[in-house]
């Protein structure tokens, strides 16, 4: 008789907050759809209807076993708001709050739970940005801002904050909106070199984390479809869409290395850019532009399949107990890591 792995009995204390990134691309691929009614008609308004139920129901459920998991493991919650890398997931929590708003408004309209939900998660995700900048105050410093702790992670705590306009300016709070919208504006450029310079001196993240390279497509296309709440010219939404564009490139790239890893949590990372990239496009389709309508489709349909196949690996994952378990130590320690070791 073969013994149970010490883990097994309590696959709770391993649920890290980036389990809902999940809930981010359900909500990002269900807006993708809703923004695809011209080119698809009612069955695009069907298929968003079905994911926002999803990842509503997937909301709710990662909710509950997060409150559960606080109450029975709060030396593991500790640890992930302390871990250098980790830390920087819990923004996913606010920003599916935020998504899941901008759906309700687009399927039933205004209405006041939705503005609840919205300030609610707006301002969580304020609070997350705020908490993890603070850290940067150590500098180099265990806990603080040093190389190992910067990866693509670091843009979801920080431009989360362009989503706001997407609810918030229907909901009609275009003010908060524009303000939320230019704290993510600024620091994008900022996290965006750390990462570049962090590449260059002490070489790339773990390589479990390499599908978190997709996250670069996010702010710019988050950014475009907050800028058209907005009004802004078509011409400067353009110009967004050309950044999403070659980051997508450059990530794909790496889709065989991704595809060559075991599956894991990190795998995700991939799913709301690649929803955000297809919503901006199928929302610049509709300017007339044929071309776009058919790259907006196929862009939906891929990520519609990547999605699908995430969802697959995750079911795979947890039939076979290799999801919710320790992560596998660093080949080497992480500088400024506060977390004990064997977990990174």
């Amino acid at each position: 008789m073969t013994s149970r792995p010490p883990h097994a009995a309590q696959p709770l204390r391993f649920l890290m907050p980036g389990w809902f990134a999940a809930v981010m691309g359900l909500s990002g691929l269900a807006l993708a759809w809703w923004g695809a009614r011209h080119a698809l008609g009612e069955l695009a308004a069907g298929v968003s209807a079905l994911l926002a139920l999803v990842a509503a129901l997937a909301f709710m459920l990662l909710a509950l076993l997060s409150i559960v998991r606080w109450q029975r493991h709060p030396d593991a919650v500790r640890e992930d708001l302390h871990h250098p890398v980790r830390h920087a997931f819990w923004a996913t929590i606010p920003i599916s709050g935020m998504l899941l708003a901008t759906l309700w408004v687009a399927h039933l309209g205004a209405s006041e739970g939705a503005r609840a939900l919205w300030w609610v998660s707006s301002l969580a995700q304020l609070a997350v940005t705020v908490a993890v900048t603070a850290r940067w105050w150590k500098g180099n410093q265990p806990g603080g801002l040093v190389w190992p702790a910067i990866t693509p992670a670091l843009f979801i705590p920080i431009v989360g904050n362009v989503l706001a306009p997407l609810a918030g300016v229907p909901l009609g709070h275009p003010e908060w909106s524009a303000a939320q919208f230019g704290i993510g504006l600024v620091f994008w450029p900022v996290v965006l070199v750390l990462i570049m310079v962090r590449k260059a001196t002490t070489g790339l993240w773990p390589e479990r984390l390499l599908p978190t390279a997709f996250i670069h497509v996010a702010p710019p296309a988050v950014g475009a479809l907050s800028l058209m709440q907005f009004g802004a010219p078509v011409l400067v939404v353009w110009a967004a869409w050309g950044m999403a564009l070659v980051f997508l490139l450059w990530a794909a790239t790496q889709v065989r290395r991704i595809a060559s890893l075991p599956f894991g949590v990190p795998h995700w990372a991939m799913s709301f850019p690649l929803a955000a990239f297809s919503g901006l496009t199928l929302r610049l389709s509709e300017a007339g532009h044929g071309g776009m309508q058919l790259l907006g489709v196929v862009a939906l349909s891929l990520t519609s399949l990547v999605i699908a196949g995430l969802v697959l690996g995750t079911a795979r994952g947890l039939r076979q107990g290799t999801l919710l378990v320790p992560e596998p130590a660093p080949a080497a320690p992480v500088l400024g890591a506060d977390v004990p070791s064997g977990r990174a």
